[in-house]
């Protein structure tokens, strides 16, 4: 019986992949498979996940035909998975030794259908450590019960896939796949997904996840269109929350974080190509209209002067004709 099944996408990361392959083999054990997804990579990732099916115990590749984005990737991982467990991993990104070990012994002690963990962010030569925004540690809770307040960051806000374990229940809910084809923002439906229909969580103070920032292939370096998805992504995030049973008290929420991300990247819109900028804009004000219009007025209401008026002015602009079409591409 397989207990772990890792899932790790690799897309164009030659650099980065060797340490992230190492790290595997520092977590390798008889009952756990790794396994990676070359999502159509150009550079010499292939070749490098070739040579990691015979050194690695445990390791099984899958290889798309055409670049599908992460979300994608991860759910190729998802269906081809046996484990009683299922963990995430970035083809950048590594591990402590024997960190999958100790982070399934605590999850089986609990019980729960998931836990999530902090992390190491890694920029250069530089080390911080990322908390779960959740005070309680190594109690079983229920998700639910993380989502608010609306006006604090919380668990839902901590969306990374990889800082976590699954219990192969949520799979087969249909709690665990990624909506297919989103190429940045990925985890913010799934996340607030997890915390609306799974039962139980738990937060482990566990230190071993190693993620690495200012690639210079990550989406989040690349000004172009495909950043855009965000809007899609949270366009998912308001619409399923405004069908839930607690909707009038879950909305708010939604709807204030998705208010802050249109501002992050506003205040950013100068690391858009020009074209994708001017569509940043026209998506954004459109988006701002889409929204329940009370729940926004509250949201903006309670949010600095300074962003509030710029999503307020934000709002008032005209959505440009191809807006639309670029969000589809």
């Amino acid at each position: 019986m397989v207990k772990l099944s890792v899932i790790v996408p690799f897309y164009n990361v030659q650099t980065y992949a060797p340490d992230t392959l190492r790290s595997l083999r520092a977590n390798a054990r008889e009952d756990f498979e790794f396994i990676l997804v070359d999502d159509c990579s150009t550079d010499g990732t292939a070749d490098v996940l070739r040579r990691a099916e015979d050194e690695i115990p445990g390791v099984v590749v899958r290889r798309h035909k055409q670049n599908g984005g992460l979300a994608t990737a991860r759910n190729t991982g998802l269906d081809a998975a046996r484990g009683e467990y299922l963990a995430f991993l970035d083809g950048d990104d590594w591990l402590a030794p024997g960190y999958f070990a100790e982070v399934l012994a605590r999850t089986e002690a609990l019980g729960c259908d998931f836990v999530r963990t902090d992390h190491v962010q890694v920029e250069g030569r530089n080390r911080s450590v990322h908390r779960v925004p959740h005070g309680r540690r190594g109690e079983v809770m229920d998700p639910r019960d993380a989502i608010l307040p609306a006006e604090r960051s919380t668990s839902v806000d901590y969306p990374y896939a990889w800082a976590g374990l699954y219990h192969r229940r949520l799979l087969d809910r249909g709690l665990l796949h990624f909506t297919d084809g989103l190429r940045t923002a990925e985890d913010r439906p799934w996340i607030w997904r997890l915390h609306r229909e799974a039962d139980s969580f738990a937060v482990l103070g566990i230190l071993g996840i190693f993620y690495r920032r200012g690639v210079a292939s990550s989406l989040t370096q690349i000004g172009d269109v495909r950043q855009l998805d965000f809007i899609r992504s949270f366009d998912q995030v308001v619409r399923e929350t405004s069908e839930d049973r607690d909707a009038q008290v879950l909305l708010p929420k939604a709807v204030r974080t998705y208010c802050a991300i249109i501002s992050h990247h506003m205040s950013s819109i100068e690391r858009f190509e020009p074209a994708v900028a001017r569509t940043l804009k026209s998506m954004s004000a459109a988006a701002l209209r889409r929204m329940p219009q009370q729940v926004l007025d509250e949201a903006l209401d309670s949010m600095d002067v300074q962003r509030a008026t710029l999503l307020r002015r934000l709002r008032r602009r005209p959505a440009a004709a191809g807006a639309k079409e670029v969000s589809a591409a």
